[in-house]
């Protein structure tokens, strides 16, 4: 049994590595706002809803299926396990996309503000769906 923990602690290990990204995207976002003149925060934040809205229904389905995986998975796991290794993968191109973005000094603020702005708050809607479904459980 070394290096196994309870099932229950995969969805807040889900909800960790989820959320924490989510918090600084959306600080980031939010900041970045904050430098945009004024005519043009109307535009951002029709492209920040679409993001929004493209995420909520994209991280409801995954949130949902990495949900059912652990429940489905004996009592005592690694925590490996929290994701299949396509999740994991996903994980990781997502992380390393986000790197080379901040690396790229031509990636405008405007994109910073709406896109950040968006994909934040819905990281932190769906590792609030784990903590959720790991209580329920």
């Amino acid at each position: 049994m070394e290096g196994k923990i309870k099932r229950i602690f995969l969805y807040f290990i889900a909800a960790f590595i989820w959320g924490v990204p989510g918090f600084i995207l959306t600080i980031k976002g939010v900041r970045a706002y904050s430098t945009m003149p004024a005519q043009k925060i109307w535009w951002l934040l029709l492209i920040t809803v679409f993001v929004l809205g493209s995420f909520f229904f994209m991280f409801r389905g995954i949130v949902d299926r990495y949900s059912r995986r652990i429940s489905s998975l004996p009592d005592k796991v690694s925590p490996l396990q929290t994701f299949p290794l396509r999740g994991w993968i996903l994980i990781i191109c997502m992380t390393s996309l986000g790197l080379v973005l901040k690396l790229i000094p031509l990636v405008p603020a405007e994109f910073t503000a709406s896109f950040y702005s968006g994909l934040g708050p819905m990281l932190i809607w769906a590792a609030y769906r784990f903590v959720r479904n790991g209580i329920r459980q």
